[in-house]
């Protein structure tokens, strides 16, 4: 199984559980690995038979921008389901890091979620 990818896709939102994080925007960084046979795409030289990251990137950021969320953990999962939704993503692999929240974890916290079929 091929992959697309997207590391390191930051975006500023509302997030946590206590008051004071409900008034503010955080950073979230986001890393995506998913699943997809680039092969049509490749044969073709065509975009419309490969995963468009650019288009990924654009509902990831526009979804998070929007969300409100109380949990990192509730977040993974809606945009997960999203993305394999709209986009027909058989398998993915989501990171979301929260760097601020724990100021000693200097790579920050979050977490990492697989939803899908990785086909062999």
């Amino acid at each position: 199984m091929d992959q697309v990818f997207i590391k390191g896709l930051a975006v500023d939102a509302v997030i946590g559980v206590y008051d004071w994080e409900r008034t503010i925007r955080q950073r979230l960084v986001f890393d995506l690995d998913m699943g997809w046979d680039i092969r049509p795409a490749a044969a073709g030289d065509t975009l419309e038979h490969t995963l468009n990251y650019a288009a990924i990137s654009e509902r990831v950021q526009g979804f998070v921008e929007q969300s409100s969320f109380l949990l990192v953990e509730t977040l993974a999962e809606q945009l997960a389901a999203l993305l394999m939704n709209e986009f027909s993503i058989p398998w993915l692999r989501l990171q979301v890091t929260k760097p601020g929240a724990v100021p000693a974890a200097s790579g920050g916290v979050g977490v990492l979620i697989e939803r899908g079929v990785k086909p062999a």
